[in-house]
C-alpha cells in the first residue's frame, strides 16, 4: 500500500525529504492572521477572542475582509508548498512539504510555536494533493456548518472524513497524511470539543 517506503533509498534521500519538509514548515509558519490584522488596524490578533491566529478568530475583530484574506492565505501556503515541491520533485516529497506547512502553521517558530488550529492549511494541502477530495472536504464543512451552525464541529467532521475520501479514491499515501493532520486538528480543538460536549460552543452568527 505504501510502495514508496520500500523503493526509496532513505540513506541518500533523507536530506531531500528533510529539506522539503523544512521548506514547507517555513512557508507554513508565516502568521498571515497576525500580519493581516496588524496591517488592517485590528491590532495583535493574539489579544483578541481565543488568541488564535486563524481566520475564525480574525473574524472576531469585525473585519470580514481580513478574515477572508487570512483564510485564503493560510490555505494558499499549504497548497503552494505542495505544488512547488511536486513540480520540482515528486508526489512523495510533496506530501512531506504539505505536512511541513501544516506543522508550521500549528507551531510557528516566530510566535513561540503557538499558531493556529490548522483547518485552512489542511484544506489547502488537501486541495493541492487531490482537488476532488479538497472540494469534498470544503463541501462537508459547509453542509455541517449549515446544519449545526458550529464552525469547529464542521471542521472536525470535514477533517475526519477526508482520509476516508482519500482511501476511497485510491490514494493511501495522501490518506495517511490527511489522517495525521486530522489527528492534530482534533488535538488542537480539544477545548472546542469539550465545549461542544457541554453544549457551550458558540454558534455561527451568535453574539459573544
Amino acid at each position: 500500500m505504501f510502495d514508496f517506503i520500500n523503493t526509496v533509498d532513505w540513506a541518500d534521500a533523507w536530506p531531500y525529504f528533510a529539506g522539503v519538509m523544512l521548506f514547507g514548515y517555513l512557508l507554513g509558519s508565516i502568521p498571515f492572521g497576525l500580519l493581516i490584522t496588524l496591517v488592517t488596524g485590528g491590532g495583535d490578533i493574539r489579544k483578541v477572542g481565543s488568541g488564535n491566529i486563524g481566520a475564525t478568530n480574525v473574524l472576531r475583530t469585525g473585519n470580514r475582509w481580513a478574515a477572508a484574506a487570512t483564510l485564503i492565505c493560510d490555505a494558499g501556503k499549504g497548497a503552494l508548498a505542495v505544488l512547488l515541491v511536486r513540480a520540482h520533485y515528486n508526489d512523495s516529497m510533496a506530501v512531506f512539504a504539505g505536512f511541513g506547512a501544516f506543522l508550521g502553521h500549528l507551531f510557528p517558530v516566530w510566535l513561540g510555536f503557538k499558531g493556529g488550529k490548522g483547518v485552512a492549511t489542511f484544506l489547502g494541502v488537501t486541495l493541492a494533493l487531490a482537488w476532488p477530495v479538497g472540494l469534498i472536504a470544503a463541501a462537508t464543512w459547509i453542509a455541517a456548518a449549515a446544519i449545526w451552525r458550529i464552525s469547529s464541529l464542521a471542521a472536525l467532521i470535514a477533517a475526519a472524513l477526508t482520509p476516508v475520501a482519500m482511501m476511497l479514491l485510491g490514494n493511501p499515501l495522501y490518506a495517511l497524511l490527511t489522517f495525521l493532520m486530522a489527528v492534530l486538528i482534533f488535538v488542537m480543538h480539544r477545548e472546542n470539543i469539550a465545549r461542544i460536549l457541554a453544549g457551550r460552543e458558540p454558534r455561527i452568527g451568535a453574539k459573544r
